[in-house]
């Protein structure tokens, strides 16, 4: 498994296009935490690796202001370095996860290929999934100043409703349980979208299955980026 940087593909203000295109190389070849410091666009890259196909369908507002948006400057440089660090540790931790480095936060992706997933039809926590989740509260303690989003997710089999249902549940589960483990629960917000937010194709059984899944996004909260503007000395 490889960590995948992500540049984001939103919208950008004038002057930063103009940065963009003088040093288009440089941008090109730059990883995760030298792009924070050239590009400070809203987080949407992050929205699209929880929820897929549907980031532009006017329906994300709500999760959109949770992820909240990209630093700039010298302060997204050294927030960057610090969820570079996050995610490699996550990725040492837990193997079978899919760990992404997107804007300024980190999205994992527990699917039924992986260390966190949940047997069909059911939303309880088995022994295989407890042992990954107890390696990432681990890593979360270690880094305290971030945020956790939880977006549970269904394929299409089955009624709208019972899948929602179902989402919700496996979502919660989740929360519940690294809230257990002694994480405050303040640092979670729990969302679910059923089978409305599909990333792969539900007309294949491996669509399906890569469908079932729940997203983890992990984001600097207020303290973090404060203390990067501090040591950056922007304030």
């Amino acid at each position: 498994m490889k960590l995948t940087n992500y540049k984001s593909n939103l919208a950008i203000t004038l002057s930063l296009l103009l940065v963009l295109m003088t040093s288009c190389k440089a941008v090109d070849n730059a990883n995760n935490k030298q792009k924070g410091g050239v590009i400070g666009a809203a987080g949407g890259a992050i929205l699209g690796a929880i929820i897929g196909n549907n980031v532009g369908d006017g329906n994300n507002s709500e999760l959109g202001a949770v992820i909240g948006g990209v630093v700039g400057g010298g302060a997204g440089v050294l927030i960057g370095r610090k969820m570079d660090k996050q995610a490699q540790e996550i990725e040492n931790e837990i193997p079978g996860a899919t760990v992404e480095r997107v804007d300024d936060g980190i999205v994992l992706t527990f699917d039924e290929q992986s260390g966190v997933y949940f047997d069909t039809e059911k939303y309880n926590i088995n022994a295989k999934s407890q042992e990954a989740l107890n390696k990432l509260a681990g890593v979360f303690t270690e880094y305290p100043d971030t945020n956790i989003l939880v977006v549970g997710h269904t394929d299409n089999t089955g009624n709208d409703a019972y899948n929602m249902t179902l989402s919700k549940n496996r979502a919660q589960a989740v929360t519940n349980y690294l809230t257990d483990q002694g994480l405050s629960n303040g640092r979670f917000t729990t969302r679910w979208y059923g089978e409305e937010q599909p990333k792969y194709d539900n007309n294949t059984v491996d669509g399906r299955s890569k469908n079932r899944r729940v997203n983890i996004a992990i984001l600097p909260n207020e303290n973090m980026v404060n203390e990067a503007e501090k040591e950056a000395g922007m304030n």
